[in-house]
């Protein structure tokens, strides 16, 4: 039996394992407080009989054998790296549960025909480059050398650095691209991260589609000037163009409507003081929908609109695509393995669809996937009020082992 007791330690644990305390989770790809969870991590994984390997990505996975040998992998998981000021349960509740999915196995002595392999995705996130969903990109083969040797966080350093830190060759990532046909089916136990579950009294949520996001970076410049001195028709206020440009982007996303979503999440000015003109802007627009002509609609627009202003203006523009991932519809075959496991286990569910990017949208490239959805309190994310009952992370966890048998043999 699944049993909460581990999952609240293991869980609890976790969530001190962060860069600041007191101040929700903030444990960020390649970063010593995420080799410290590992560390954790790995012994549980040993201590549930696994075999552990990593990929040049920085992957970690935990491996059960099946009768079948060479045959494809039921493969499940999730993140434990967060955003800044994060929860408890955004990726680590999804770990802990294929964890504790693979005690049972193990206890109960439980074989399948296909193996089995529990997956601790890395940078699902994007807190520090600013482009997510890595492990599972590099999986598939979506990551490029400018992302990796270009790409920098705050302090300058970029993601081939962080790598060797963390005891990687950044020039083998693509060694961690996944045949296909070598993973039979891939899942993913997820915090709902709203409101939808807990208002509808429901135990899970069976995923039926994922949106598609873009990310975009972009820069504007203008000029800086004594903020008292230079008239008014003489600036070129980078600030003034960019603050059109965040209004505008609310507004495409409003009238684009089917769910569309468009977020500027983060704002650097430079040179950042009270009394100089603004010189250059550099922010970040998040922009979702379930319709990827909707979204490459309301992407054109947003461009051109910049342009526009930047034009009226006289500033100068950069705009650069970070992330594209389109769309996804849920593996039906495996989306009904989860209702037929939920009636056997009597555990109450809701059909629904994710409005969050997960790794399982970059994984349905190269294998059928599945999500489960577990309930988020107050619909509360991203933020240290982050909270789902460990009761509520157990009923998940039952039904993705049940799952998992089943997809295995």
């Amino acid at each position: 039996m699944v049993r909460v007791d581990r999952i609240r330690k293991d869980l609890e644990f976790l969530a001190g394992i962060t860069s600041t305390p007191g101040e929700g989770v903030t444990r960020l790809a390649f970063s010593g407080e995420e080799t410290r969870a590992r560390e954790y991590l790995r012994k549980e994984m040993e201590a549930a009989g696994l075999e552990l390997y990593r990929d040049n990505a920085g992957n970690l996975f935990g491996r059960r054998e099946g009768r079948l040998k060479d045959a494809p992998v039921v493969m499940f998981g999730s993140h434990i790296d967060s955003v800044v000021h994060g929860g408890a349960f955004d990726g680590p509740a999804g770990i802990i549960s294929a964890l504790e999915a693979m005690r049972v196995i193990k206890e109960q002595s439980i074989e399948t025909s296909l193996p089995l392999e529990m997956v601790i995705m890395t940078e699902e996130e994007g807190g520090r480059f600013g482009s997510g969903v890595w492990g599972s990109r590099a999986m598939a083969g979506r990551v490029s050398r400018e992302e990796i040797f270009e790409g920098r966080d705050k302090e300058g350093i970029t993601k081939a650095e962080a790598m060797r830190s963390f005891g990687l060759d950044p020039e083998k990532v693509r060694d961690a691209e996944r045949a296909p046909g070598s993973i039979r089916a891939f899942l993913e136990l997820h915090i709902e991260q709203g409101p939808i579950l807990e208002n509808n009294g429901k135990d899970v949520g069976i995923v039926e589609s994922i949106v598609g996001i873009r990310t975009f970076f972009v820069t504007i410049r203008g000029k800086a000037d004594h903020a008292g001195t230079t008239p008014m028709e003489f600036r070129k206020d980078a600030l003034v163009g960019a603050s059109r440009v965040f209004s505008e982007v609310d507004t495409i996303a409003r009238r684009s409507g089917k769910g569309t979503v468009a977020t500027v999440g983060m704002v650097n000015v430079r040179p950042g003081a009270f009394n100089i003109v603004p010189e250059e802007v550099h922010f970040s627009i998040d922009l979702r929908a379930s319709s990827e002509e909707v979204i490459e609609k309301a992407a054109r627009e947003m461009k051109r609109f910049l342009e526009d202003q930047c034009s009226e203006q006289g500033l100068e523009f950069l705009w650069e695509e970070r992330l594209a991932v389109p769309p996804v519809n849920i593996d039906p075959t495996i989306r009904d393995v989860f209702v037929q496991v939920s009636e056997e286990k009597n555990i109450s569910t809701h059909l629904m669809a994710s409005g969050a990017g997960h790794d399982a949208m970059v994984m349905a490239s190269v294998a059928p996937v599945g999500m489960i959805f577990v309930p988020s309190r107050n619909g509360k994310s991203h933020c240290p009020e982050e909270w789902t009952d460990y009761e509520q992370v157990a009923k998940g966890a039952d039904l993705l082992l049940g799952a998992v048998i089943k997809l295995a043999g």
